[in-house]
């Protein structure tokens, strides 16, 4: 019952690492909004959260590319439950591994609208919230960016989406020193590639070759799953990791060694 009390928002919550860390942070206690575009999926969440712990789940439809939508499910966590402590900017957007001039300039402004932007309207809106509340103690309010190693040992034919995740990083470490002093820790997980909807965009293409290509660049031999990003997760939100801010810790299986 590490997250008991606190109330948290997840984008991109309907699949893959959100989904898996809406349903532990509610096994942890935590509230949960489960926010993202696919309302079928997302509800399916939600479902699975109440057999965990009843009233404490709720879904907010949210494209984290448009303000209007990020401001809704931020006032969605406070109206239902009171209050927000945490924000997990997980929703991402990539385009299929391909050389740099083939990428459409509608791709590129769907990648940063949804890495990058994204995080500027969340913090927009989640910091009145956090400043409204106790200010006493390390985690008056959380901000976790689910980055990418992309950001940090960057492959060949995802130039602008490494280029998105850098930015995310750098954003997480300038928010953590900027903020440090009003008590709001900013972190984030930078996951090496994963069991989730965008796996077959990063490889280019989903064959047994190119799986085998990729793990082999993993000393510890193999994909990320959504559990090891979510146990992370719950350790970087809670009072456990209150002296940590503009963290970046990769969850890589030693990739970025």
């Amino acid at each position: 019952m590490r997250l008991q009390g606190k109330t948290a928002v997840i984008t991109g919550a309907a699949s893959g690492f959100g989904a898996e860390m809406a349903r532990v942070f509610a096994r942890e206690g935590a509230n949960v909004v489960v926010a993202d575009i696919n309302e079928e999926w997302g509800r399916s969440v939600v479902e699975e959260i109440e057999g965990i712990n009843s009233g404490s789940a709720i879904f907010s439809f949210a494209d984290v590319s448009k303000k209007t939508d990020v401001d809704g499910m931020i006032q969605a966590a406070a109206d239902h439950f009171g209050r927000v402590d945490i924000l997990v900017n997980n929703a991402g957007y990539t385009h299929r591994n391909m050389p740099v001039d083939q990428v459409s300039e509608e791709e590129y402004d769907r990648i940063f609208d949804v890495n990058v932007k994204s995080v500027y309207y969340g913090m927009n809106a989640v910091l009145p919230h956090f400043r409204a509340q106790d200010q006493a103690g390390p985690n008056r309010g959380v901000v976790l960016n689910i980055a990418s190693t992309a950001g940090v040992r960057p492959r060949p034919g995802l130039v602008w989406y490494n280029a998105s995740k850098s930015a995310m990083i750098g954003a997480t470490r300038s928010l953590g020193i900027e903020l440090g002093a009003e008590n709001v820790r900013v972190v984030a997980i930078n996951p090496v590639a994963g069991e989730t909807p965008l796996l077959e965009k990063f490889m280019g293409e989903d064959t047994p070759e190119k799986r085998a290509a990729f793990k082999a660049t993993v000393p510890l031999g193999r994909f990320s799953q959504p559990s090891d990003i979510a146990s992370a997760a719950v350790f970087l939100v809670s009072d456990e990791a209150e002296f940590l801010t503009g963290v970046c810790l990769e969850v890589d299986g030693g990739r970025c060694i």
